[in-house]
């Protein structure tokens, strides 16, 4: 079996609550997300996501995506796809860097090799483990009355773990945190999530502020020294994101000791493939995880859900079901949302069918 045509489509995805707001005064109405369609010389055909959170959140940025993929494309042609080790070696020896736009094609390649088999992606990523998995809902940066009201909401939506976006003001944030808190039970979790924005005078005073509150802290500041000695400073549960892009930060946070929990993001590592790899040293260390990715639709969240089913329980914290947040289905078949959790399809690869429809005509096609 041979990759005969690679291609590249670009979709707009609104948001249900018209933006999406965290740290530095950061925002983002409408997500252009890359679907990636990787066909064979057999019929088979396989699909991956790219959805950048903004050209302002992680080194990535959606038309790179495209431009990276147009770089790559006529390497892969002639590849057998479910060769993912070969595969990722000759993406890595033509382009540096860049793991972002190499994670939809890996994504589509293990959608090919599921399909295959005969297997559903999570069974390949080494099985599946337990009924579904459990949801966190990012609650978008706003006043803390409006944070707590949007928390209450989604609480009547089944999810029981959120993320506040903070890292603004260290007063403000302080009271996002509390008035949040005061709304929930037994059971469930809270994190607040500074996405780099605080300087550490400013986490100082957040985790000082909220000493008594029942929070997790997630990647205060920018830099990995920075949350380290944040993380010294505080016996809140800690969670590292932005600075762990590889496994030399998983050791090396794992021998400083610091976090509890780490959140690997699929298209930050580069795609399945790597982010498996940092998924069984996480187990192999012992570390929770958020799995999940920048952002996405329905392709996203199903590589999501397919590779925190088949994640053991007790590593996994938590994971995201982008597609609720978005106006747009891009493919039948994704997991769906039910009581706060999803699961992975039982069918062969992905269990997705792209609608073609919405995707409209290739960006990049390559053959």
């Amino acid at each position: 079996m041979k990759i005969a045509r690679i291609a590249a489509y670009r979709v707009d995805l609104p948001l249900n609550e018209g933006s999406y707001r965290w740290s530095g005064g950061k925002s983002v109405d409408v997500f252009d997300c890359t679907i990636i369609r990787v066909e064979t010389d057999a019929g088979i055909v396989g699909h991956g996501e790219v959805c950048p959170l903004g050209p302002f959140y992680l080194p990535a940025y959606a038309e790179g995506v495209r431009a990276g993929i147009a770089e790559l494309g006529p390497h892969l042609l002639g590849e057998d796809p479910t060769q993912l080790g070969r595969l990722n070696r000759i993406m890595d020896a033509a382009l540096k860097g860049h793991p972002y736009v190499k994670s939809g094609l890996d994504i589509a390649c293990w959608d090919i090799l599921g399909q295959v088999a005969g297997l559903p992606v999570c069974t390949l990523l080494g099985g599946r483990y337990g009924e579904a998995v459990t949801l966190y809902r990012a609650i978008s940066q706003a006043e803390p009355d409006a944070m707590a009201e949007s928390v209450a909401g989604y609480r009547r939506q089944g999810y029981r773990r959120f993320q506040l976006k903070v890292g603004g003001d260290p007063d403000v944030d302080v009271a996002r945190i509390k008035a949040v808190a005061a709304l929930l039970g037994p059971g469930e979790v809270l994190v607040a999530d500074a996405n780099t924005g605080w300087l550490m005078h400013e986490a100082a005073r957040v985790v000082r502020g909220v000493r008594d509150v029942d929070v997790y802290i997630e990647q205060p500041c920018p830099g990995y020294e920075e949350c380290l000695s944040i993380r010294r400073r505080t016996d809140h549960p800690f969670v590292l994101d932005e600075s762990v892009d590889g496994l030399d930060m998983l050791l090396r946070g794992r021998a400083d000791g610091a976090m509890d929990v780490v959140n690997l993001k699929i298209s930050k590592l580069g795609g399945l493939t790597k982010t498996r790899q940092a998924r069984d040293l996480c187990v192999a260390m012992g570390v929770a995880m958020t799995l999940e990715d920048s952002w996405g639709g329905d392709v996203a969240t199903a590589a999501i859900a397919h590779l925190a089913h088949s994640t053991p329980e007790e590593f996994r914290f938590t994971a995201t079901d982008f597609n609720s947040y978005v106006t747009v289905d891009t493919a039948d078949g994704a997991p769906r949302r039910v009581d706060g959790r999803m699961a992975a399809s039982t069918s062969p690869g992905l269990g997705i069918t792209p609608r073609m429809e919405v995707l409209g005509d290739p960006k990049v096609d390559l053959s």
